[in-house]
């Protein structure tokens, strides 16, 4: 007799598979690891792997967690991005990456916490600090896609 499979509280992060994160009816295990570090898990409903960071900024990073948070400390202290890179010892392209990521998923954030759970504007504010701060060191396509989420904000 077979034993049975552990329960897994990840769901699929591949778009195409039928259950698209969905909880019931999913079937996945865990299987192995990335070169990384993360956990790896497998979908046999369609036949794929991911990552249990899919989806936010730690996904495809070769660094540590702690070293990202130690990075975005530094960043909310007002440091420039040099700076970090000294003390931090990661290059400063990197840390634009991150930043940008950061960005990214920020403006994602805003998006499902203003329209699918209802919070006021003044609440997700708040969020935007940390960007708001940073901006003369992003790329233009990054302050483009804050300026259009600024914009969705004050609309709502």
């Amino acid at each position: 007799m077979a034993r049975p499979r552990s329960k897994v509280k990840e769901v699929c992060q591949k778009e195409n598979c039928s259950h698209y994160r969905k909880e019931n009816g999913k079937d996945i295990i865990k299987r192995g690891t990335n070169s990384a570090g993360h956990q790896r898990y497998f979908c046999f409903r369609c036949k794929s792997y991911s990552v249990k960071t899919k989806g936010t900024p730690m996904y495809r990073r070769r660094m540590s967690e702690r070293k990202v948070k130690a990075i975005c400390k530094e960043l909310v202290e007002k440091k420039g991005i040099r700076a970090v890179e000294r003390t931090m010892h990661v290059h400063r392209d990197t840390i634009s990456g991150l930043l940008h990521d950061l960005a990214s998923h920020a403006k994602d954030m805003t998006n499902h916490l203003v329209h699918d759970l209802g919070l006021s504007t003044y609440e997700v504010d708040e969020l935007w600090t940390f960007v708001k701060k940073n901006l003369k060191d992003l790329s233009p396509s990054t302050i483009n896609s804050l300026n259009q989420a600024k914009q969705s904000l004050q609309r709502a």
